[in-house]
């Protein structure tokens, strides 16, 4: 039996419906990061071209990532794809950008960043759970084979 299989085995049993409320705060605060990236895109601009002038690209795309992953991480649909594609972004957000602002500065994300990344491994790790789309899509399957 491969690793994901007993993952996804493992986490069935052990998913309590109340990681369904964490799961959609999350999901929820990427959202509405991915909202403050688009109206204040001049910001992530100015990021990217002062620590990263290779990664411009990424000020555009961004927030997108954040809107649509954060949306689907509220609905529970491939959760654990959109969870390992944030994990880098605010590991990049942690090190590149509130490091340097520093820890105890008035305006830093650090706590928030380092919260966020946590919960995202830990998504990775448990999956959406049984309150999600990816589990109603898999019961429908089994219902149809």
């Amino acid at each position: 039996m491969g690793v994901l299989s007993q993952l996804e085995q493992w986490s069935s049993r052990h998913n309590p419906r109340w990681l369904v409320v964490v799961r959609a705060g999350l999901g929820l605060c990427l959202f509405i990061k991915g909202i403050q990236f688009i109206r204040n895109s001049i910001y992530l601009d100015n990021v990217f071209a002062g620590s990263l002038p290779q990664l411009a690209w990424m000020a555009e795309v961004l927030p997108y990532i954040h809107l649509l992953g954060g949306a689907l991480i509220i609905a529970g649909l491939f959760t654990r794809f959109w969870c390992a594609l944030h994990i880098p972004v605010l590991l990049g957000a942690i090190f590149m950008v509130n490091i340097k602002q520093g820890f105890f500065s008035g305006g830093t994300d650090l706590p928030f960043s380092i919260i966020l990344l946590l919960l995202l491994i830990f998504f990775l790790i448990e999956g959406s759970g049984r309150l999600s789309l990816d589990n109603a899509f898999r019961k429908q399957q089994l219902h149809f084979t």
